[in-house]
């Protein structure tokens, strides 16, 4: 694609105006103008991006984890998945294939001897900058040493189901959580061509 083909389209940020910055996430508003020179403002959520990872037992199982959702008033099925670690003193983001490892260890006490990159998506491109790295893993075995665990704030049932059953879930409602649903369409995908 012609790189020019966006240029009627850009959005250059002249002003940003932060007015809340947490842990994870900055809240800020942009004025940007357009290439005709009007200009707008945004509302964006600032967030160092995450991983979600898609991971196979070996009985064909996949692996979920059910948590209380305060946003959505809920709990939910979940591929486990988790946000990408900023460092405080540099602002350094966490390399997504080294954080993977890590949050499906914290979530399920699994460790994977063979990972996957499967893609790279926007959760909400209008106005977060939350950009999700999913993965497949397989060859699961536990950790035993050394294990890490959920993060203090982190209260999840570990859930097996098999694939053919979460694939079901995804397209009946079991499972309403975005990215999973992506990532075991892509696993359904993966098992129809033989590749998983």
């Amino acid at each position: 694609m012609d790189p020019r083909a966006d240029d009627d389209l850009r959005e250059m940020v002249i002003e940003s105006r932060i007015i809340h910055r947490g842990r994870y996430l900055t809240f800020r508003i942009d004025t940007v103008e357009r290439a005709d020179g009007t200009r707008a403002t945004r509302e964006i959520c600032g967030h160092p991006g995450a991983v979600a990872i898609v991971a196979l037992d070996s009985d064909d199982r996949v692996l979920l984890v059910r948590q209380w959702r305060t946003a959505a008033s809920r709990s939910m099925l979940e591929i486990p998945a988790g946000t990408l670690d900023v460092d405080p003193a540099t602002g350094a983001i966490e390399d997504h294939a080294l954080a993977a490892p890590r949050e499906l260890e914290e979530e399920t006490g699994q460790r994977a001897g063979r990972w996957r990159h499967l893609a790279s998506f926007w959760t909400a491109p209008g106005f977060a900058t939350e950009l999700m790295h999913l993965y497949l893993a397989t060859d699961l075995r536990p950790a035993h040493e050394n294990r890490l665990g959920p993060d203090e704030d982190e209260w999840l049932e570990l859930v097996r189901m098999s694939w053919q059953d979460a694939i079901a879930a995804a397209g009946d409602g079991g499972i309403v959580d975005a990215k999973s649903i992506l990532g075991l369409l892509w696993l359904a995908r993966l098992k129809a061509s033989g590749e998983a």
